[in-house]
């Protein structure tokens, strides 16, 4: 009697402790969630306590349906219809996924502050890194995602510790999901070139800013107003992309944080010798009318319009690829001779061309995603991130669902197996790239350029995505690693942060001006100018605690 009483308690003991498992996994509510425990092996005997074994629970992605919110904080940003493109679609039937956009219409910071204000927040934020991720953190607004690490393993294996730990904030833990994170050079900031035009007058060399000059004028005296010289896409970043060239190892990032490093100080831009060289040069090509002049104000679909219908000769940006692709397979499909090329970056005569970078890359990427408070299973939401930021999920964002332009993976579980589509049909696979761009809230850089190489690599030149393509020649060699200059920002709402945006205002309004100026010295009297305005308003003070950020972001990648 005792042996059977025994194992009656023994089996009892088990099976309340598995209901106690499967309450604890089945928790976590909200949208309906799951979560399952990996099954332990028997060892005929105690095998942890429930708490140990409802530790290992995970969120099974597509067993239940899984709904939240999500708000991309930009003026720019509207999220495209959740369900509506091939990805997302896919998405939402086959992993029961679906997202409510939450849409800044054109007003992100009053939108922001407003649901702060409010404490009614997305489940979902998608913003850049910096004051503002600081400031919800600050306010216990945000979910730290510690604990998913281990259990949901891509982040962790494809950033690696070194990338979480740069992400960390001053408390020591991780609140912020990264976007087009990296461990080797990408980017795509460059030059294009109209390849019609380019062939009409002669392929002249184009390889330094007076090439560059000489190569606009032609083009001007040509086609006169039916075609824009030379194009900077959206607020002037071409203009930025032309700093690149007047020095070796310079970096458009220091226009971007407002500094340029000098010894381990960051000094004034308006004082950057190449800084004023260089806007002399945009200044003189914009008031020959070589520039479109509309190059600060103009809209995204503008640039788009004129790239599509190859009026534009040469078109320069921190990403002009996107708009670059899907024009040259239009303009091509016309005309054998139409379509568009990329360059090696332009130079002054005189410097190493190896050492030029129109753009830059952080390991950390761009953007970043962050779970709030307001979620009702922040843990079921992370697990979809991080499929969405493995093989399978940017597959799917990247090539669309599987058995079009590609159908599972090799052996090794990572490697896409491309289809014949893929080479086929390149003008649909640009189309779905379009239509997903603005739904890759945490892109992984390594695996998609990786996929891409391994695949493009076996196939002749001119069946390459034309995007890939120059990647692989061209924008991947030249662009510099600018991971140290992350996170510079003050808050907004801090003495430096005042002086920030006074130095921004100051900033916009010069370049303005200095572009709109009628000769060489008019450029330097404005950035003169700016300079006193910008030191009376505190520059120094924000340059200080801007190199202090900086020392210690070397500091944490020196392992210090």
């Amino acid at each position: 009697m005792r042996l059977r009483k025994k194992s009656l308690t023994t089996s009892m003991t088990a099976l309340l402790a598995a209901a106690l498992m499967l309450s604890a996994c089945s928790g976590g509510g909200g949208n309906g969630g799951t979560k399952t425990s990996d099954p332990a092996p028997s060892t005929g005997g105690d095998t942890g306590t429930p708490t140990e074994q409802a530790s290992d629970c995970k969120y099974v992605l597509g067993e239940q349906p899984l709904e939240f919110s999500f708000y991309g904080h930009y003026d720019w940003y509207t999220m495209p219809p959740w369900g509506e493109d091939d990805a997302s679609k896919w998405i939402k039937e086959n992993k029961k996924v679906d997202v409510k956009a939450i849409n800044s219409q054109g007003n992100a910071q009053q939108k922001f502050n407003t649901m702060i204000a409010s404490k009614e927040l997305p489940d979902v934020i998608w913003l850049d890194r910096g004051p503002d991720v600081e400031k919800l953190r600050e306010a216990d607004m945000l979910v730290p995602f510690d604990e998913y690490l281990d259990k949901y393993p891509n982040l962790k294996e494809w950033l690696g510790e070194a990338g979480i730990n740069m992400l960390r904030s001053d408390d020591g833990k991780l609140y912020q999901f990264p976007n087009w994170y990296t461990s080797q050079p990408n980017g795509n900031a460059g030059y294009v070139v109209n390849k019609k035009i380019y062939k009409e007058l002669g392929e002249p060399k184009l390889e330094t800013t007076e090439d560059l000059a000489n190569y606009l004028a032609a083009v001007k005296a040509k086609y006169g107003n039916e075609v824009v010289p030379f194009e900077p896409g959206i607020e002037g970043q071409g203009i930025d992309v032309l700093y690149s060239a007047f020095k070796e190892d310079a970096l458009t990032r220091w226009i971007a944080i407002r500094g340029v490093p000098n010894g381990d100080k960051l000094t004034s831009i308006f004082t950057d010798p190449t800084y004023r060289e260089s806007m002399q040069y945009a200044a003189k090509l914009f008031r020959d009318k070589l520039i479109s002049q509309d190059a600060l104000t103009q809209t995204n679909d503008q640039v788009k319009e004129k790239v599509m219908t190859g009026r534009v000769a040469v078109y320069a940006a921190s990403s002009p690829t996107e708009n670059a692709m899907n024009a040259h397979a239009e303009l091509a499909k016309k005309d054998p001779n139409g379509g568009y090329f990329m360059i090696w970056p332009i130079a002054k005569e005189g410097l190493d061309k190896n050492k030029i970078y129109p753009g830059t890359y952080t390991q950390l990427g761009w953007n970043v995603s962050v779970i709030t408070k307001s979620a009702k299973d922040p843990e079921a939401i992370f697990a979809f991130l991080d499929w969405y930021t493995g093989p399978e999920g940017q597959s799917v964002q990247m090539w669309g669902p599987p058995g079009g332009y590609w159908d599972g993976f090799e052996e090794d579980g990572k490697t896409p197996k491309f289809t014949e589509k893929y080479i086929t049909d390149a003008e649909g696979l640009a189309k779905l790239q379009a239509t997903t761009t603005n739904i890759q809230w945490n892109g992984n850089t390594v695996f998609v350029d990786t996929a891409k190489a391994k695949y493009e690599s076996t196939l002749p030149e001119e069946q390459r995505n034309w995007s890939t393509r120059w990647q692989y020649e061209i924008t991947w060699k030249t662009q510099a690693n600018a991971t140290e200059f992350i996170n510079l920002d003050p808050s907004p709402e801090s003495e430096e942060g005042i002086i920030r945006q006074r130095i921004e205002d100051i900033y916009t309004e010069a370049r303005a001006k200095a572009l709109f100026a009628k000769d060489d010295a008019e450029v330097l009297a404005v950035l003169d100018k700016a300079e006193a305005d910008a030191q009376a308003a505190g520059y120094e003070k924000l340059l200080a605690f801007k190199t202090e950020r900086w020392q210690a972001n070397l500091a944490k990648m020196n392992g210090q």
